[in-house]
């Protein structure tokens, strides 16, 4: 089994387009004002937003970055707001978060081999 897409919502697509291609997804669907999508630059995966009233929900969305710590400066100098910088986390992550325009969490992050093989595995 293999993850094709995740897809949140968000009541405003012209910004959450903005967002996640300053993010650096790639476009692949606009159909505003309803539907967006795009692919993710590493991987095949694909990440899309729908319209809808209720953003957020507790949503938190992760995209893994080999270089996160240059990206999430460079993503500061573009102007993106970060609740916090990359930090290391006991789970042995390295993770940085912001809020897309609706609201949804995004935790940009480095795991190396601990993604799929940390420590205490089953």
């Amino acid at each position: 089994m293999r993850l094709n897409q995740v897809t949140i919502t968000a009541p405003d697509l012209d910004m959450a387009w903005d967002f996640y291609c300053g993010l650096g997804l790639i476009p692949i669907v606009d159909s505003r004002p309803r539907y967006i999508r795009f692919l993710c630059s590493d991987g095949g995966s694909t990440f899309s937003i729908h319209q809808g009233a209720t953003p957020g929900s507790g949503t938190t969305v992760y995209f893994e970055l080999d270089n996160l710590d240059e990206r999430v400066g460079q993503l500061k100098a573009a102007g993106f707001i970060f609740t916090s910088d990359p930090e290391d986390k006991r789970w042995l992550w390295r993770e940085a978060e912001l809020f897309d325009p609706a609201g949804n969490r995004i935790i940009l992050y480095f795991a190396g081999r601990n993604r799929l093989d940390p420590p205490w595995r089953v």
